[in-house]
């Protein structure tokens, strides 16, 4: 998957544009500056919209071409995020670490995809929130961004059961109208959950 990514990353374009994901956006909106944790962050669109509002941003993914157009969209914006090129079954996180972890349209095989959320939850401080927005496994259906391969899509059951250690804010699957670059548009079914951790 790492050859994929830096393969879709290498173009000076900017695949899924250079704005935050709109559901990320209205829930981060909300909420006081701290330390923020992104994974899967690709070209860095959300991690660079925090570290404006003041975030003190780290940043996870396996594809260095991402990392690359990531630091170059942080200059652009007169910010700095630490952005590190790992792994995720490498990924060894810090416990009770950071305020917000957000997790936007990252799909992993079930095995690993069940052993990063439980990191996630143990790397989030006492009363720190996960943002996270996914495809469903409806989402075949409409052909607008995602894998085409539905174990690697999500049920409602799935992040239910991930995150069952997590007081619920937020949780539902919608139907929705994405508009973020040429591979994610038009209709699409997603999972959007808010978590804290109590």
């Amino acid at each position: 998957m790492k050859n994929f990514w830096d393969e879709r990353f290498s173009s000076e374009e900017y695949i899924y544009g250079k704005e935050p994901n709109k559901f990320f956006k209205e829930e981060i909106d909300k909420l006081a500056p701290g330390k923020a944790l992104f994974l899967g962050e690709g070209e860095g669109r959300n991690a660079v919209y925090a570290a404006k509002l003041g975030w003190n941003v780290d940043a996870i993914d396996s594809s260095v071409a991402g990392k690359e157009k990531a630091l170059k969209l942080a200059a652009g914006n007169n910010v700095k995020i630490n952005y590190s090129v790992l792994n995720l079954s490498d990924w060894e996180p810090q416990t009770n670490t950071y305020d917000l972890v957000v997790i936007i349209f990252l799909h992993l095989m079930p095995e690993l995809r069940r052993e990063v959320h439980s990191k996630v939850i143990q790397t989030l401080k006492p009363g720190g929130k996960l943002i996270f927005q996914v495809f469903d496994k409806d989402q075949l259906k409409y052909k607008t961004g995602g894998p085409p391969n539905v174990d690697l899509l999500y049920s409602l059951e799935d992040v239910y059961t991930d995150f069952q250690d997590l007081a619920i804010e937020k949780f539902s699957k919608e139907i929705i109208y994405i508009n973020e670059g040429d591979h994610h548009k038009g209709k699409a079914a997603v999972i959007n959950y808010v978590g804290i951790k109590t």
